[in-house]
This record gives C-alpha cells, structure tokens and sequence, in this order.
C-alpha cells in the first residue's frame, strides 16, 4: 500500500491529509484524482472524526439498535385507558358498519381491502363481471362510510 498525501497534490489544503493506494494504482489514482473528491473525502473523515469525538465525550460505547430492548422500552409506551376506550369504541364501529353490510358486499371487500385480491381474480372466483364486483365494492365502502359518520 502506497500513502498518498493529498496536500502535495492539492497545496490549497492547509495541513497533510494521507490515504492509502494499492501499489498497482498509484499512478492512476494520482491521475484520477480532482479536486471535488478530495473534499468529498476530507468531509468524510470529518464527520467520521466528529462521530468519534461525540461518542468519546458522551461515553457512549454502545449502541441503542443491539436489540437488548433498551430503545424499544423508551419509545413504545402503554396506551392510557383513554386510548384503549377509543380503539374499542372505533372497532365497535367498524364492527357495526361491516355488518350492515350485504353478504356480497362483505365477501368481496373482505377479499380486495383485507387479503388484497384484485377485482379481476374476485370476478373470475365467484363467476361475474368484473365491473359488478367493482361497483359491489364501490357501493359497500361508500355505505360504510355514511354509517361510520352517523357515529
């Protein structure tokens, strides 16, 4: 490995700055180089040092994202009650607008919202028209809608 300093290359760097080369390299990488990659490369190392000094002040050895829980223990908090009252409340409502609903309509937007069956494979399974499904599915989610802002 060859070092190469970039401040023989570019003198409008104030201080020495060496990266290592493949012997094999050397010369076209020497040829290679621009002006624009050497900044990219100088920045880097700056915030890579930044990083470092950042973690040398705060101490902080470890990472959060280890999977021994810590971040998830902060983040993700039990629900109040007040929360739980209102999943309850907005599944009861759900609930209650999903059975308004016919059979047909039912069935098809069970298969297309929840299971993610196109309209085209509904049709071919139950034997109708493609458009029939679409309108059924149409219609049943405009319904659940006017039920659940009645609510």
């Amino acid at each position: 490995m060859a070092r190469i300093n970039l401040w023989d290359l570019f003198p409008v760097y104030t201080r020495n700055c060496f990266i290592d080369v493949p012997d094999s390299d050397v010369e076209t990488f020497t040829a290679a180089m621009t002006k624009e990659f050497a900044d990219v490369y100088i920045g880097f190392q700056r915030k890579d040092h930044a990083y470092y000094e950042r973690r040398r002040y705060h101490k902080a050895f470890y990472s959060l994202n280890t999977g021994d829980g810590i971040e998830g223990e902060t983040i993700h908090t039990a629900p109040s009650s007040e929360e739980l009252y209102m999943d309850k409340l907005t599944q009861e409502q759900l609930s209650a607008a999903f059975v308004a609903l016919t059979e047909t309509q039912r069935r098809r937007i069970k298969a297309h919202v929840i299971y993610g069956i196109t309209v085209t494979d509904i049709a071919l399974a139950e034997g109708a028209a493609k458009s029939s499904v679409s309108e059924s599915i149409t219609r049943g989610v405009r319904k659940m809608k006017n039920i659940l802002q009645n609510f």
